[in-house]
């Protein structure tokens, strides 16, 4: 209920002015997080009120809302790449103990370069 408190502050004309004032500071910021609670939170509320939100940043200044937007999922799409390699390591790292196992050799695994 915390989220859905503070987005109920941008219904508030000052609060809402002040931070349109300072958009290009703020909305680098809270794109991520809009974006994750737009996507994925449990509360239909807070989805909805995020999605207002979203909108009033897309209105005010569409062509920084979409270049945070694009950044937004640049570092998401980076975040995947990351996680998959870090899938592979640990894949690698249980393949190689598996098979040493069996014997009592200690086992010295080097980075691959990819």
């Amino acid at each position: 209920m915390v989220a859905e408190r503070a987005l109920f502050l941008w219904n508030n004309e000052h609060i809402e002015n002040l931070i349109k004032q300072n958009r290009k500071i703020i909305l680098p910021i809270v794109l991520p997080a809009l974006e994750k609670n737009a996507r994925n939170h449990w509360n239909q509320a807070v989805q909805s009120l995020t999605t207002n939100v979203r909108k009033i940043f897309a209105d005010t200044d569409p062509e920084l809302y979409h270049e945070c937007l694009h950044k937004f999922q640049e570092d998401e799409e980076k975040e995947k790449v990351i996680k998959s390699k870090r899938e592979a390591t640990w894949k690698r790292l249980e393949e190689i103990a598996a098979r040493k196992a069996a014997s009592n050799e200690p086992v010295l695994v080097s980075p691959r370069t990819a």
